[in-house]
């Protein structure tokens, strides 16, 4: 399946003397600049009627630029009919509820069943969108929300709110030992010297940063609510283990779980039972990327985190003086 795309603009006084990608960039801001030098190099655009296949040309005011395009299907992952907790669905974008134990994207060890999959089946003309719209990932046993263009203008709107920190993500997580206070991790993170599918706090990474607040105190665990400024693979349990606060049941970066003295058996073994990382997005705010208008959602928290909670909150007021 493919996308006719047709636009017309005109240069602008002051945009005389810019460069062609530039200056279309600027006119249609729906279309991120890439795609539209890709667009330009593969001769889909026109000055004035005349091919320009060169993104650096300099343009003059006046010039009427035209772009017809052919938007080419971007995924070729099969549609899969999976139930999706759609929270909130327009024409542009939707936001989901994932559950854990879904995978977000295709990739090695997981060919189908995942959410790209299903949002084939549930918006067939996704398919013309790059990555089928999926502007950011939780990992495939983290639960809570997620935003999804269903347009190549929404997704390059979003993708650049998401670039400018103009997307607010709020986690909820529960970590192990006791935190007296809230902060940041402001940490690089990249790929581990020698685990590679590990991420780990590395010289040479990427910038990340990570706002964390106390919800809640147990004996030996913290409820904690996360803020993201950046959106690095695996942060919020990365810095939590950076900091010697890994999430209960990360089996990644939790290392060894310690046995929690005088507990119920109970408590005990739904510790060690809790197979996942105890991490969920529970609010998304943003800004609609066509309307404008501020938006924000929230999820409420699963099961698994609520039972434990409830047993932490348990223990602790049974055992008042260790904490």
């Amino acid at each position: 399946m493919s996308q006719n795309i047709q636009l017309q603009g005109e240069v602008e006084v002051h945009q005389m003397g810019q460069r062609l990608d530039l200056t279309l960039a600027e006119l249609f801001s729906d279309y991120s600049r890439s795609r539209i030098k890709e667009w330009i190099l593969t001769g889909q655009v026109t000055v004035d009627g005349e091919v320009v296949d060169k993104p650096r040309v300099k343009v003059v005011a006046g010039q009427r630029l035209s772009i017809d395009a052919v938007i080419e299907e971007e995924v070729r992952s099969a549609a899969e009919n999976i139930e999706l907790d759609i929270v909130y669905e327009d024409e542009h974008i939707l936001v989901i509820n994932k559950p854990a134990g879904l995978v977000v994207h295709p990739g090695a060890g997981n060919a189908d069943g995942t959410v790209l999959n299903a949002l084939l089946h549930h918006v067939p003309d996704i398919d013309t969108v790059p990555r089928a719209g999926i502007v950011h990932r939780l990992d495939k046993e983290t639960t809570g929300l997620m935003v999804v263009a269903k347009t190549v203008p929404a997704q390059t709107h979003l993708v650049t709110a998401l670039q400018a920190r103009e997307i607010t993500r709020e986690y909820e997580a529960i970590c192990n030992g006791l935190m007296t206070a809230g902060g940041l991790v402001d940490q690089p993170i990249g790929r581990h010297p020698t685990k590679r599918t590990h991420m780990a706090v590395v010289v040479n990474g990427k910038p990340a940063v990570t706002h964390y607040r106390v919800a809640e105190k147990f004996r030996a665990h913290t409820r904690l609510r996360l803020r993201l400024e950046s959106g690095r693979t695996h942060q919020i349990r990365v810095h939590m283990a950076h900091i010697k606060h890994p999430l209960v049941g990360d089996p990644v970066y939790g290392g060894r779980p310690r046995p929690l003295k005088r507990a119920e058996e109970s408590l005990r073994e739904q510790l060690k039972g809790f197979k996942r990382q105890a991490l969920h997005a529970a609010m998304l705010e943003l800004a609609h990327p066509i309307t404008g208008e501020v938006m924000q959602w929230h999820a409420p928290i699963p099961q698994d985190m609520t039972q434990l909670t409830e047993a932490l909150r348990a223990d602790a007021k049974a055992n008042p003086l260790d904490y």
